[in-house]
């Protein structure tokens, strides 16, 4: 049975419209719509507020954007679920271009429900670029609705007439792969049709867990729907129903190769030129992004004892061959450009068409399943020990569609399996819930219960971090191996990667700003696999480089895959291979082409300097952002249990003797664990003494204030957090 939506007049018909504002439509400017959009769903004002030059030198766009709207818009004590906690959703100036791949992406900017800190969380599809092109560089959220319009709540910002209306929307489904298709239908009426709108929803999960995510659609005009990819860290979609909001509709029929109205498009097009050549000619010798995307890893991943299996236990299983490329490409529909931005040649968006689901409330309909990505094969595969592919893809889309982040899903039920194994867990506990490694039917009860916001499945929807302590003060666990094996930092449930032998991965997730997020930083390879940083100065540079040339993306609305996943062919001579050094230059270009102004990639990384330390400020503020909240879980760093260091003896028994000196034949299991874990907390410790000196920060992690000063982010009340600390 296919999906079944509502018919568009009848949804439209039940509308009520609760407040409009018109508004003056104006051309985009070198990138920049120069203006943001204020909504407060208390009493529904609508009003523009204008992006100054002082907003664009210092935060540029995107993160930087929603960083310093959220900043202005909340008090010291503001909590997610106040009122006055913003959602803000940002482009950024170079993000809408069809001339580059991987252009489209919007960065949401709120405080999140998991981690009581900042959180930024990007997605892919069109609203980003359709909100800038339709007037604004970013959208803020505040307030809450009324109660007798609670939960219905859509916003719907026209572009092509520069019309705003906040309505009630009582008919709509809530589940994205629903109600992304009725908006559509009824939105959808411009010249270019459902091409021409993007919508952003929440699913059912959304009113009950913690890690609830945001989905943004884009019309797939060859599958005839609307697709979606997510925002999915930290909450975000759990924000969005808190406020009350149902939907938010942006409409745009004018998209062109130029409206961001760059000063040089033949340099963009020079840049374009040159990375379509390279994805056309060598994608499918690389990693094949436009058939498998990052899915691919899979299998690289197993090869190098990389994969999460077991909660973070083990790097690699017999049966991952069930999950790697291979399987996901024959079941992958091909020869259609997957992209969620147009324009874009990588392609990697991937989708699984009419897949007969088996559970839940749309059992017996065949949908299409978006992905899976790397991370969801990973973590709702391998880390749960579930290596049946379809059970994967059923649990993908019911995380879709309701509106569950998958790493922070994947990881809370990987945290239950290991309580169960240990007995921490028993079926009266999990409501009958049979949480054995491998049980793909009790991960999909978990799933249906957060839908319906009842049973065990909420408790594992409030996350790790949570958990850790109710399994500790309700069910009698050991806390310490609770918080060894809660694979989490900051509260944000940590990247599907292993990272055991890898301290600058380590680095990577416990120093990220928001959590256990690889978007800062993926150096396993350079570290583990490479040997490219033996010193400690080594990796404080890659844990000062990466982290902010990563950001840059942020700030402007780009995909990261197209810098890295796709390489020049003779970019391994470069000198610094790992930068990938003719892409950076081809961001150059972008920025030059864009602004007309002359730009260096130091120019590009300062952008991202002062965004970044105005970031751990803002942490600061809240009560984090200071080196005891650094830390990752001794999982992250070595093994916890007997069976862990027994499972790879040889590599650890071997560390003990050539790194520490000692003779582990007269050692006791135990007594190995411990001399192992000491010596490597010792070395997390040097680690961040490295980073934080490379970044210009004092031994607690504080920005100093000469640093502040150098980056020209030394405002007065920027400058009050810090001496507050210092």
């Amino acid at each position: 049975m296919a999906m079944l939506i509502k018919p568009a007049e009848e949804l439209k018909a039940a509308h009520r419209v609760l407040a409009e504002y018109e508004y003056e439509l104006r051309p985009v400017e070198r990138g920049y719509a120069n203006r943001t959009l204020y909504i407060n769903l208390e009493d529904f004002t609508i009003k523009e507020k204008p992006v100054t030059q002082q907003m664009k030198d210092l935060f540029t766009g995107g993160r930087g954007f929603g960083l310093w709207l959220l900043w202005n818009a909340i008090n010291d004590d503001t909590q997610w679920d106040d009122p006055e906690n913003a959602l803000i959703i940002a482009n950024g100036p170079i993000g809408g271009m069809t001339a580059y791949p991987g252009l489209g992406k919007a960065t949401v900017v709120t405080l999140s429900p998991l981690t009581k800190s900042v959180i930024d969380s990007n997605a892919g599809g069109y609203f980003a670029p359709y909100l800038k092109f339709s007037g604004f560089d970013a959208l803020e959220i505040q307030g809450k609705a009324p109660a007798d319009v609670f939960g219905e709540v859509i916003i719907v910002i026209d572009g092509d007439t520069g019309h705003i209306s906040i309505e009630t929307a009582p008919l709509e489904d809530i589940d994205s792969h629903l109600i992304a298709n009725e908006l559509a239908e009824i939105y959808g009426t411009g010249k270019r049709g459902k091409y021409g709108i993007s919508t952003v929803t929440a699913g059912q999960a959304a009113d009950h867990i913690r890690y609830a995510a945001l989905n943004f659609s884009w019309y797939d005009v060859r599958r005839k729907e609307m697709r979606v990819k997510q925002a999915g860290r930290g909450g975000t979609g759990r924000v969005f129903r808190d406020k009350g909001l149902k939907g938010i509709v942006v409409k745009f029929n004018s998209l062109s190769g130029t409206v961001n109205n760059p000063v040089d498009m033949l340099l963009i097009r020079k840049a374009g030129k040159r990375i379509n050549k390279e994805i056309a000619e060598l994608d499918d010798h690389q990693n094949q992004m436009r058939k498998v995307g990052t899915a691919h890893l899979v299998g690289i991943m197993d090869h190098f004892d990389l994969l999460p299996v077991h909660n973070f236990r083990f790097g690699s299983h017999p049966e991952a061959h069930n999950l790697d490329a291979e399987v996901w490409k024959a079941k992958f529909t091909q020869g259609i450009n997957d992209s969620c931005w147009a324009g874009c040649t990588l392609s990697c968006s991937h989708g699984v068409d009419g897949f007969p689901l088996q559970t839940g409330p749309y059992a017996g309909q065949e949908v299409l399943v978006d992905g899976p990505e790397y991370e969801n094969a990973a973590g709702l595969g391998a880390n749960l020990g579930i290596f049946d592919p379809l059970a994967v893809l059923e649990l993908n889309f019911y995380c879709d569609t309701y509106g569950v982040d998958t790493i922070s899903f994947a990881n809370s039920v990987a945290f239950c399996m290991e309580c169960w194994e240990y007995g921490i867990l028993d079926a009266e506990k999990t409501g009958g819930l049979d949480l054995t490694w491998g049980n793909a039917k009790a991960a999909l009860e978990i799933l249906h219960q957060m839908a319906r916001g009842e049973g065990f499945g909420v408790i594992v929807g409030q996350g790790t971090r949570f958990m850790k302590h109710y399994f500790a003060e309700e069910f009698g666990g050991d806390p310490d191996f609770l918080n060894d094996i809660a694979m989490e930092t900051k509260g944000l449930e940590i990247s599907e990667y292993m990272t055991k032998e890898s301290i600058a991965q380590q680095g990577g997730y416990g120093l990220a700003l928001k959590g256990g997020q690889h978007d800062e930083a993926w150096l396993i390879f350079m570290d583990q696999v490479n040997k490219q940083l033996p010193t400690w100065e080594d990796k404080a540079e890659a844990l000062h480089y990466f982290p902010m040339w990563r950001t840059w993306f942020s700030l402007h609305g780009l995909c990261k895959l197209p810098w890295n996943d796709i390489q020049p062919k003779d970019n391994a001579e470069t000198d610094e291979p790992h930068k990938v050094p003719e892409h950076v230059e081809n961001y150059t270009w972008l920025y030059e082409g864009l602004t007309g102004k002359k730009t260096t990639p130091a120019d590009l990384l300062a952008q991202s300097e002062r965004v970044y330390n105005f970031q751990r400020v803002f942490n600061l503020r809240l009560g984090f952002g200071t080196r005891e909240h650094d830390y990752v879980p001794y999982r992250a760093m070595g093994p916890v249990t007997k069976e862990e260091y027994e499972s790879r003896q040889e590599r650890y028994d071997n560390q003990l003797r050539e790194l520490l000196g000692l003779d582990p034949e007269n050692m006791t299991t135990e007594e190995k664990m411990a001399a192992l874990r000491k010596y490597r907390y010792e070395q997390y410790e040097a680690m961040m003494d490295a980073v934080y000196k490379r970044r210009g920060w004092n031994k607690n992690g504080i920005p100093t204030l000469e640093k502040l000063k150098e980056l020209g982010i030394d405002l007065p009340e920027v400058v009050e957090v810090v001496k507050r600390h210092l």
